[in-house]
């Protein structure tokens, strides 16, 4: 069976962007407000840090439960890692997720400066310096026959689509406008050239679906 590369439930703004400017320690989405980007999966009876019961069924919830579905690895580029810039000054800092991340296979975070890899619970963190091509190889091998999910951000995806090596996007488009940050396209259409396409409102309004498979 194929391996594929999927971007799997990745939001953006109505205007096209990813995250917000002046990404921090504190602030992940830089001026983004995570919560009003990320609300209709919050909402699922699914959501994986649900503390109370309920929580909505139907298409919202499915697209939550699929995040993991048949998932052997994750790409994602260094600023879904963390807001540091340039040569690494703290090796003790290991991420956003804290001792138990919530990607719980091999990890490729793509840098132009590596540092050693390391496992919290049963994810192992690997920082590669190569183009998306060789990136993916090893991703699919780390894999072991499992599709390999891209965690974007934006700028990674993109990267990943202008060469050709993207086979799903599941793009979730939030009713909130930027202005400026990280861009994913300027409009969703832009790709209808290199794949098929289907809009889909969420049941709640809360966001569009927009599902996209390779021609």
């Amino acid at each position: 069976m194929e391996q594929l590369l999927r971007v799997q439930n990745f939001n953006v703004s109505g205007d096209g962007y990813g995250a917000g400017v002046g990404q921090s320690l504190e602030r992940p989405f830089g001026h983004a407000d995570p919560g009003a980007m990320f609300s209709w999966a919050g909402a699922t009876a699914s959501w994986p840090m649900r503390t109370d019961p309920g929580g909505s069924r139907g298409l919202d919830d499915y697209l939550t439960r699929d995040y993991a579905r048949n998932i052997g690895a994750e790409i994602m580029g260094r600023n879904k890692f963390g807001p540091q810039r340039g040569p690494w000054q703290d090796h003790e800092w290991q991420g956003w997720w804290g001792d138990e991340p919530p990607f719980r296979t091999p990890v490729f975070v793509m840098t132009h400066h590596t540092r050693p890899s390391f496992t919290l619970s049963d994810t192992t963190f690997h920082f590669v310096d190569d183009e998306p091509v060789k990136v993916l190889a090893r991703a699919r091998e780390a894999a072991e026959g499992k599709d390999v999910r891209l965690g974007g951000g934006a700028a990674t995806i993109r990267e990943f689509l202008d060469a050709g090596l993207v086979d799903t996007l599941h793009v979730a488009v939030s009713p909130v406008e930027l202005g400026a940050g990280s861009r994913l396209w300027e409009s969703p259409d832009e790709l209808d050239d290199r794949f098929h396409h289907e809009v889909v409102p969420s049941p709640g309004g809360r966001v569009t679906h927009h599902l996209f498979w390779r021609r």
